[in-house]
């Protein structure tokens, strides 16, 4: 469901969806399950904000468990490569594929007092059976993606991959203090300073 405000302007009152809203305050908000359809969505925010202004930021706020491995390496690959500045902020949780997104902030990446980081290990999402091959198959490309991620978040958190391995072996969850003292986070910011500026 499309959530609706009013605005007053030169033209009187007009009703407005809150995503336009937001949009015209430069904001993208990443909620729910990182997939395929968030990733899209995502791409084409980022492409709009680069042809109107490719050098003044955009905000994104990400509350998100995480999900899908491939929809997460394509918002990474953008935060990576846009022009545009990606400022991240963390406003309740990001677990998982969301944690290694928001970690990978290259223009700032802060949390509300009370929000969480969680990294685990890669999570299997397949039947039970199947040939041999195609289990040892399957097992290698976790692994692959294991790796992967381990390199990625030693790259923007400053921690080994061998600190980054204990730390994944099972869920670990990082409240925004930790999460700086980590590398995961480069700050904890108020709600009132994340949203400073907008109209």
């Amino acid at each position: 469901q499309i959530m609706q405000t009013t605005i007053k302007n030169a033209r009187g009152i007009q009703e407005i969806s809150m995503e336009a809203l937001l949009h015209g305050q430069r904001i993208i908000y990443l909620s729910g399950m990182v997939n395929g359809e968030m990733a899209e969505s995502f791409a084409r925010q980022v492409m709009l904000f680069a042809l109107q202004d490719a050098a003044k930021p955009v905000r994104v706020f990400l509350s998100s468990s995480g999900g899908e491995v491939d929809a997460g390496m394509i918002i990474y690959d953008i935060i990576q490569t846009s022009e545009v500045p990606l400022e991240l902020y963390c406003i309740g949780q990001a677990y998982s594929m969301a944690a290694l997104i928001f970690a990978s902030g290259r223009h700032g990446r802060y949390m509300l007092p009370h929000s969480k980081v969680m990294l685990h290990e890669p999570l299997v999402n397949c039947a039970g059976g199947g040939k041999t091959s195609s289990i040892r198959a399957m097992a290698d490309q976790l692994m692959t993606i294991q790796e992967r991620i381990k390199s990625i978040l030693s790259r923007h958190t400053g921690q080994t991959e061998e600190a980054l391995e204990q730390v994944m072996h099972q869920d670990s969850f990082f409240d925004a203090a930790a999460a700086v003292d980590f590398g995961l986070a480069d700050g904890i910011k108020g709600f009132g300073d994340m949203t400073r500026g907008m109209a």
